[in-house]
């Protein structure tokens, strides 16, 4: 993992989330603190799930999700010091996300995913083009986005977007040809 990270560093990623779903938090906050010191300030670094965390890490950010703590739960936790994005998987999540105290939204996912167990239903593009519609946040597509289909997802209307599986195998190669690409 640190190494991932390292790499992604290196090839010039601006954000990685830190995410773990079966971790216990006293191992959470030991990788999140070699985390943040291994890439210091070059990386913005968010924690999935776990305000508490992020904040005791001294991370920029915090990702909730549907069944996680509400935006306005997290912010009591973190304030207004870090930033909090929110996952929705339609358009009806993306309007409520909207309203919310929440400084961007993810939307997903767009594609096949093979990272999580039981995903949503797929959103596809047209799913990314209602999002945009439906707000002026920050719109972060995730769920099986790929060099191959990168570019078509930024203009169906996201701002950025998230990858897991297609940087595992050379994370800092692959980074690199994604910003190409977005370039």
């Amino acid at each position: 993992m640190f190494r991932a990270a390292a790499d992604l560093g290196a090839a010039g990623v601006t954000l990685i989330q830190y995410r773990n779903k079966s971790g216990n938090a006293r191992q959470m906050l030991d990788n999140a603190r070699e985390l943040k010191l291994l890439l210091g300030n070059s990386v913005k670094l968010t924690m999935n799930d776990r305000a508490d965390l992020a904040l005791v890490a001294g991370f920029d950010g915090v990702h909730v999700g549907q069944d996680d703590l509400s935006p306005e739960g997290a912010h009591k936790i973190i304030g207004d010091t870090i930033w909090l994005g929110v996952s929705t998987h339609n358009s009806e999540q993306v309007r409520v996300a909207d309203q919310t105290s929440a400084d961007y939204i993810a939307v997903g996912p767009v594609f096949a995913t093979g990272s999580k167990v039981n995903p949503d239903p797929i959103i596809g593009l047209e799913g990314v083009l209602r999002a945009r519609e439906l707000t002026r946040k920050p719109l972060v597509a995730i769920g099986g986005i790929t060099r191959a289909n990168c570019r078509s997802v930024i203009e169906a209307g996201a701002d950025s977007v998230a990858v897991i599986s297609d940087l595992l195998r050379e994370p800092g190669k692959s980074a690199e040809a994604f910003l190409r690409i977005l370039g």
